[in-house]
């Protein structure tokens, strides 16, 4: 099914409506760490590069705009333990998260500030066993900016999350990587259609610079 064929069957269903921006934002940035980011990692990929700049520089926008930053850590017992099948499931790509691993550390640029809200997780979705969706809410934020890695994996279980949880997920085209460009494409066509708003860098700072306004 070429791309035009593929428009008209969701436009038909109903999907690839837009949500538009909420009044109050908060920027999540998810599992942004020397893992994905270091080529001596099992983990890392040329492709999840790009999404760290603009990671660092969509911080650096939300901390003007008075936004609440939120960055998601993986948290791993040593040899799993508690981890479920999750672990079970992509073990060898886990354990670069047990303590001590400096795998699991944030890159230069992105580090935690005093303000930020750091939660640490154990599966894909930054909402799963958590409190960010009450600490999200008890702040009134209604619109989430998505960042971070894996695009088909946490990045897509936190924006499925994030609207099942009332808020409106907005997915950073270029704020977000995958280790295949079709896989990449594919997620974003797919969240953009069901689940979220799929918008670009420079939408994205506008929206933090109207907010910083107000």
């Amino acid at each position: 099914m070429d791309k035009f064929a593929l428009d008209t069957n969701y436009a038909n269903t109903g999907f690839n409506t837009r949500l538009g921006f909420g009044k109050k934002p908060a920027l999540l940035l998810i599992d942004l760490v020397q893992a994905y980011f270091v080529e001596s990692s099992p983990l890392y990929h040329p492709l999840f590069e790009p999404s760290l700049a603009v990671s660092i520089r969509l911080k650096a926008a939300a901390h003007r705009a008075g936004i609440p930053v939120v960055l998601t850590r993986l948290e791993v017992q040593k040899d799993g333990v508690g981890g479920g099948v999750f672990f079970e499931k992509i073990r060898h790509s886990l354990l670069s998260f047990e303590p001590g691993n400096p795998l699991g550390d944030l890159p230069p640029g992105l580090e935690a500030e005093p303000s930020d809200i750091v939660i640490w997780k154990r599966y894909a979705s930054g909402f799963f066993g958590t409190a960010l969706a009450p600490a999200l809410t008890t702040l009134g934020v209604d619109t989430v900016l998505i960042a971070g890695v894996s695009t088909s994996g946490c990045v897509r279980a936190t924006c499925v999350d994030a609207i099942s949880h009332g808020f409106r997920p907005m997915v950073v085209r270029e704020a977000v990587g995958d280790r295949h460009p079709d896989i990449q494409e594919a997620n974003l066509y797919d969240m953009n259609a069901k689940y979220a708003d799929v918008i670009g860098e420079e939408e994205a700072m506008a929206y933090l610079k109207q907010v910083s306004a107000l």
